[in-house]
């Protein structure tokens, strides 16, 4: 277990298909190889203002969907950045190093500027900063990141760099990007995208705590083509995402029906809808329920929270007691 893993989340919704099939099988692996961190990012969260009732609830959800997937407390450290205040020292200090035009540069940053003008915070600039913080509080060695985190992870090696070069030493690790083995699955959105997510009021994705009769009527809306125009047609995209769909949660030989009866010109697609919908239920039932049995568990949820991140502290402890001697507060 030489390697260090990190991974954090906002707490701003419920997890879905994608976040499952994606990252959280990987995670449940992963845990048994490497040494891992997994937190709930609630700092990062407050660039977009979220009320105290809202955060307080979201905190709760995502950490009872990380045990109901399969994350196991006592293989890795879950923990609340909120209650690991090294972190927000570590963000200050290397506020220090960062320059203000390297920050401006960022792309998610501009993305933000332009599209809401009105809200250009310290902590929106400062994010990149944020996020190295909390790589670094455990001087993790990896990282899995998605396209759009690319740039803040190499802006973190760029930080740790950087500190490590003007108090001369050789303190921080420089964390590379996590690539799970085997192609990660690829879940496309009700919509007919390429990717499932939370847009369009989270009509585009299943959640895994979404009712029988949300999952019936998000299926029901899901985007399709006017059928295949000839014989053995190539899917188009909305049909690639709900066969796609239909081959996480259904049987072989239903997928194959389906497929034929397309080939064929013959699919009626309130058919197929109406059985994906049935197959998605048995999936997303017991998951639920799971979910809904650790968040209703008060003391055991607690306990998760509070122990994971006791142990989080102590690793961010040690790492500022270190950073403090390096720059030389010594007394």
């Amino acid at each position: 277990m030489d390697k260090i893993i990190l991974s954090g989340m906002r707490p701003t919704g419920n997890l879905h298909l994608g976040n499952y099939f994606g990252a959280m099988q990987n995670f449940v692996s992963l845990q048994n190889k490497a040494q891992c961190y997994f937190f709930i990012a609630d700092y990062h969260s407050l660039t977009t203002h979220p009320n105290p009732h809202d955060l307080n609830s979201n905190v709760r959800a995502i950490v009872s969907q990380y045990l109901a997937c399969g994350l196991d407390p006592l293989k890795a450290v879950i923990y609340l950045q909120s209650l690991v205040s090294e972190v927000c020292e570590l963000y200050m200090f290397l506020n220090m190093n960062a320059y203000l035009g390297e920050l401006e540069r960022v792309a998610s940053f501009k993305d933000k500027v332009r599209k809401n003008p009105q809200n250009v915070n310290a902590g929106l600039l400062t994010y990149p900063t944020l996020m190295a913080a909390d790589i670094l509080i455990h001087k993790a060695t990896h990282v899995p990141v998605g396209k759009d985190q690319e740039q803040h992870l190499e802006m973190t090696r760029q930080f740790a760099s950087r500190f490590n070069r003007i108090y001369g030493v050789e303190y921080f690790p420089e964390p590379i990007a996590y690539n799970f083995d085997g192609e990660l699955v690829k879940v496309g959105g009700l919509d007919g995208s390429g990717k499932m997510g939370k847009s369009e009021g989270g009509n585009n994705a299943i959640f895994l705590v979404d009712s029988d009769t949300e999952i019936e009527k998000k299926i029901k809306r899901a985007k399709t083509d006017l059928g295949p125009k000839e014989p053995n047609s190539s899917l188009s995209p909305e049909m690639e995402s709900l066969f796609g769909l239909m081959k996480l949660v259904s049987k072989t030989e239903t997928i194959e029906f389906f497929q034929k009866e397309y080939a064929a010109c013959s699919i009626r697609y309130g058919d197929m809808k109406k059985q994906l919908a049935q197959d998605m239920i048995e999936f997303i039932a017991p998951l639920r329920e799971k979910v809904r049995e650790v968040e209703s568990n008060e003391n055991y949820l607690k306990e998760v929270i509070y122990e994971g991140s006791h142990k989080a502290k102590l690793s961010a402890q040690k790492t500022i007691k270190e950073v403090r001697e390096i720059i030389g507060f010594k007394f």
